[in-house]
């Protein structure tokens, strides 16, 4: 059954909520940096300063209802990968090499088959993004996990080495796509919301568990100057974080296709347009800011960088 208007907020995830509860918080946040604490909370990696001059980045994330996904067609191992390469691109924005990656994985009642699926998927990524996999924790909850639920979180640090520096970007700079498998880890809730009591085809599992990739390799191949990693919150949300004050970003929403399954969910769920490109990443996994001159041939150039002339950070038209 077709629903209509369906929005991120009314599928049970308030982000302009979140957003108004960190900023409470953010003083209470920054009282506990010292001068080692060269970049806090609002960036993708919060950044660590060494005695050497390099930077530790470290970020911390999850993989959302995604996991509901993963249970419901028996692939958990997908689930493993995310978390890794949620957490790698979080750092490879500030132009981190991973070192070492941890986990927390909590449960009602510990299934080995889950868990080992979980773990192989994490060490794959893990090897593919050259850190290891130092340790974590294991929590059986029961109570407060319904039997077969789980939860997976990850934690990962790596290191900017020193003297690595990067222009700052600026107006006339163009922005490059690289593109996403599909939802990647965001947006799950009101995914769910819109296919609930839908039977999932293989097409459609396919589409709603492919992996949220890594595109550590991709950022190390070119001459960027600022990277945006598209989560929650879409483009809208995220790009603005990876923009000096004073600018703003003008995006062509025609440059590229999004993949098909962002098309399904706004049919069938009757999403407005501002919903779609407010909650998922709409083909684009992660934005990258730079040079003209420094953009590869073929490369999927789907913007620039313009002065601030309003309160809007990102145009999208």
């Amino acid at each position: 059954m077709s629903a209509e208007g369906l929005s991120y907020a009314a599928a049970g995830v308030d982000i302009e909520a979140y957003e108004r509860a960190l900023e409470k918080v953010k003083p209470l946040i920054a009282a506990t940096h010292g001068k080692e604490v060269a970049q806090g909370v609002g960036p993708f990696a919060g950044l660590y300063a060494l005695p050497g001059g390099g930077h530790l980045a470290a970020s911390a994330d999850g993989v959302g209802t995604k996991i509901k996904v993963a249970i419901a067609t028996g692939n958990h191992r997908v689930i493993g990968a995310d978390i890794v390469n949620h957490c790698v691109n979080d750092i490879a924005t500030a132009g981190a090499r991973p070192l070492f990656f941890l986990d927390y994985f909590a449960t009602g009642k510990l299934d080995p088959a889950v868990f080992t699926q979980l773990i192989e998927g994490m060490t794959e990524a893990c090897r593919s993004a050259g850190c290891a996999l130092l340790g974590g924790e294991t929590a059986e909850m029961p109570g407060v996990y319904a039997l077969g639920d789980y939860d997976l979180a990850g934690f990962i640090v790596g290191l900017v080495d020193a003297g690595a520096r990067r222009e700052p970007a600026r107006e006339g700079d163009v922005l490059v796509g690289l593109r996403s498998s599909g939802l990647h880890t965001n947006g799950y809730s009101l995914a769910r919301k819109v296919f609930e009591g839908v039977a999932l085809t293989p097409d459609l599992s396919a589409a709603l568990t492919a992996p949220h990739l890594s595109y550590l390799a991709d950022m190390g191949r070119l001459r960027w100057k600022a990277a945006a990693h598209i989560t929650g919150g879409g483009i809208p949300g995220n790009l603005p974080r990876a923009l000096p004050e004073g600018t703003a970003a003008v995006v062509n929403k025609t440059a590229w296709r999004p993949n098909p399954i962002f098309a399904e969910i706004r049919k069938r769920g009757g999403v407005s347009d501002n919903e779609m490109w407010g909650t998922f990443n709409m083909g684009l996994g992660m934005i990258l800011v730079m040079d003209p001159k420094d953009v590869p041939e073929g490369a999927l150039v789907v913007g620039e960088v313009v002065k601030q002339s309003g309160p809007e950070r990102v145009e999208l038209h």
